[in-house]
């Protein structure tokens, strides 16, 4: 040591807090590259162990140093942290060693109680440390999920089935239409949620006592697949009754959605049928047939007909076979030039082959409150179709969109959700229409 220099000191950086990177900072404490749940585990290495590689020397003063860092298991008072950095000084080079400069020495069983310290207060004897343990290497619980990060799917507290529940909250039985009704959602333009639409009116309507068959005209099959029915390949369904006469209720499967909901799957053979039917005899009514002899024998209240996004002849058969028609409209500017080209198909089918047909509803999707646009498109929608249009609009939601990928309706996935408590006010407001018209 030279003269004047005064003594050399050691920074010992505090693990946890360390930088620069290549501090040695125990694994399970240190920062980075460590979890942020991480950050409270006891540092002692009596409770971690000691650090991978660490010599005897390096153990014995990291044992020091906790001695004066941390609160000791002792009858006598902890000494005071200290309020600056961690120094610890070289007693070779030391000028006063165990003097009053420096105080005495933490952990030197030699020592005794000496004047106060200018930093760190009185001290105290040092009880000896305790005897080494097995080294305990406390694992983290996993990562920890915050507030808005949520699950909220996650179970909820289950009620008794046997508390007296009042009549008002009892689930609603939606009114029986006076005959039949056959709903086509149909729209050539894609993208505005003709499926979602069809899947959970109809999930709607069965949840609400009414016995509700579904028949998927889609190759893609989506209206399949949100209803929890298998549509693979090998599957038979609208295909075999479209293009082999099948009848309806070989091949129609009860879905798991809701009591009363039956499926006519779709597979990607129906991709064909569009071909296929072109040389058929009375190809534009082959599915009306097929249905009226379905309903003759097996009685529905609703048929939906999921339609793909074209004007083809799978569509034609639907509007046939229908006697309403359900267009979704999505809340943008493209969506309104789509409905004028199908209302003057659908003129073309009313003076031609569907006398009965006839557009009854109109529901506005996608809707977001927080644009013009869409408010704009629903002022126009509404203006031309003042008694189609529903009063509920359908609004973007997350949930919505969730749902197939789990083969449920937002109905059963998330009955909370506000897409789930659209679909369902959109129903009911169908079904109320219906029994009006019945009155």
């Amino acid at each position: 040591m030279s003269i004047g220099t005064g003594p050399e000191v050691t920074v010992v950086v505090a693990p946890g807090l360390g930088w620069p990177h290549q501090d040695d900072a125990h694994p399970g404490v240190g920062w980075p590259d460590v979890p942020r749940e991480t950050i409270d585990w006891p540092s002692d290495p009596a409770v971690v162990g000691p650090r991978p590689g660490a010599s005897a020397e390096a153990s014995t003063r990291e044992q020091r140093h906790e001695a004066d860092v941390l609160p000791q298991p002792t009858p006598a008072p902890p000494p005071a942290p200290s309020a600056g950095p961690l120094v610890e000084t070289s007693l070779a080079e030391s000028p006063v060693a165990g003097t009053e400069a420096n105080g005495p020495l933490a952990g030197d069983p030699e020592s005794t109680a000496g004047p106060t310290d200018a930093v760190a207060g009185p001290t105290t004897a040092v009880a000896p440390a305790p005897p080494p343990v097995a080294p305990v290497i406390p694992r983290a619980a996993g990562p920890r999920r915050a507030r808005f990060d949520e699950d909220e799917l996650s179970a909820k507290v289950t009620v008794p089935d046997d508390l007296d529940v009042s009549r008002e909250t009892a689930a609603r039985v939606l009114p029986l239409p006076k005959e039949r009704r056959t709903f086509v959602v149909a729209n050539q333009k894609g993208g505005v949620g003709k499926t979602t639409t069809a899947v959970n009116l109809a999930t709607a309507l069965a949840l609400g006592g009414l016995r509700v068959l579904v028949i998927d005209l889609d190759p893609q099959g989506n209206a399949s697949t949100a209803l929890g029915v298998d549509h693979g390949p090998g599957v038979a369904g609208t295909y075999e009754v479209l293009i082999g006469g099948a009848p309806i209720s070989d091949h129609v499967v009860q879905s798991p959605e809701a009591p009363g909901l039956a499926v006519l799957p779709a597979t990607i053979d129906l991709a064909g049928a569009e071909i296929e039917l072109v040389s058929m005899e009375g190809r534009e009514r082959r599915l009306i047939r097929a249905l009226e002899q379905h309903v003759a024998e097996h009685p529905v209240d609703y048929i939906l007909l999921d339609c793909p996004p074209s004007l083809g002849l799978l569509t034609l058969n639907a509007l046939v076979a229908a006697t309403e028609i359900l267009i979704p409209i999505q809340c943008e500017y493209y969506a309104l030039e789509g409905v004028s080209q199908l209302v003057r198909t659908i003129d073309l089918v009313k003076g031609g082959l569907n006398e009965r047909l006839q557009l009854s509803t109109v529901l506005l999707t996608m809707f977001d409150g927080r644009t013009r646009l869409s408010a704009q498109v629903a002022d126009e929608v509404r203006a031309h179709f003042p008694t189609e249009t529903l009063k509920v609009a359908i609004p973007r939601s997350v949930r919505i969109s969730e749902a197939p990928s789990y083969g449920q309706s937002v109905l059963t996935y998330h009955p909370d959700s506000v897409g789930a408590v659209s679909y369902l006010k959109a129903a009911e407001e169908i079904a109320r229409r219906g029994a009006e018209e019945a009155v």
